[in-house]
């Protein structure tokens, strides 16, 4: 059972990392600075295969829709993905996901919208910069150095993902070491002077909580995992980046209340000063974060 002790400890463990701060940007219209409040992405996803029903949108009108409601219900940043994470979920090629995702990326960006495209494909992610996302959710390690460039080129901003393998589509067990936090922070390290290299001004780093590894499979250890990664996210402030947090399910524990899920897991990464809540439930993520603003 999660106590206050287990903070009190962890913090004072941790003390000379509790200040850091983190760069602030602009992006699209909008100033970004995780030192001042958080902020909610909201999530269309486009393919069939992706559990959470209630963001499935299996048309551009629709998912247009969805897009506009998030934005309403006060998510800063909307994520748009054309193909699921999960192990048996199909695989969507280049040319399959373009024409989902590109009519929802030029009309959200029409319209305004802060688009941001869940892909670990170059041609995917050229053609949506082109088309006016301004985010690359980076969800793979394979060409990093071409999908910086192509980030940079277009004045955009990268999520980088924490990826033990080529790909999200395409990782085996999760090597979690000692020390969790140690592990992803040699591991942005390296990603985030990759990134600045190639001219990418504008970074979010994501620990990868929501990526199905097998060694995670039991309920048990996988949430253990991501409630330690969670309250540890302070640690990697210190990297001088924001951190991304895609909230995960819990399902095991939550059965029929599964929805109230992400916005559980909100207040553990809130408490580990998590910049940017990658979540389905917007507004009830966003009322999370009001509240414990009020403190």
């Amino acid at each position: 059972m999660l106590q206050l002790e287990h903070l009190a400890e962890l913090a004072a463990r941790n003390a000379d990392a509790l200040s850091a701060k983190v760069a602030a940007f602009d992006l699209g219209g909008r100033r970004f600075d995780g030192n001042l409040r958080p902020e909610v992405m909201g999530v269309v996803n486009l393919s069939a295969d992706s559990w959470y029903r209630e963001s499935v949108c299996l048309t551009a009108e629709s998912a247009v829709r969805r897009g506009r409601v998030l934005v309403a219900q006060g998510a800063s940043i909307i994520d748009i993905g054309a193909e699921s994470t999960l192990a048996h979920a199909g695989r969507v090629d280049e040319a399959a996901q373009n024409s989902m995702l590109l009519p929802v990326v030029r009309e959200l960006a029409r319209e305004g919208a802060i688009v941001s495209v869940e892909t670990y494909h170059p041609a995917v992610t050229r053609a949506c910069l082109e088309a006016g996302a301004r985010v690359l959710n980076l969800t793979g390690t394979d060409r990093s150095p071409e999908m910086y460039r192509m980030v940079a080129d277009h004045g955009a901003a990268v999520i980088i993902c924490h990826v033990q393998g080529a790909n999200v589509r395409e990782v085996a067990d999760l090597e979690l070491g000692a020390d969790p936090a140690t592990m992803l922070r040699d591991h942005f390290a390296r990603q985030i002077e990759l990134a600045t290299s190639q001219g990418v001004t504008r970074i979010w780093i994501d620990p990868g909580l929501g990526f199905y590894y097998r060694n995670l499979q039991d309920s048990g250890a996988r949430i253990r995992h991501q409630m330690r990664v969670f309250l540890d996210t302070f640690r990697l402030r210190t990297l001088g980046w924001p951190t991304c947090h895609a909230l995960p399910h819990a399902f095991e524990c939550f059965g029929e209340e599964v929805r109230s899920a992400e916005p559980f897991f909100a207040v553990l990464a809130a408490l580990g000063k998590t910049d940017l809540f990658r979540t389905h439930e917007v507004p009830r993520t966003r009322a999370v974060l009001d509240t414990l603003a009020v403190w």
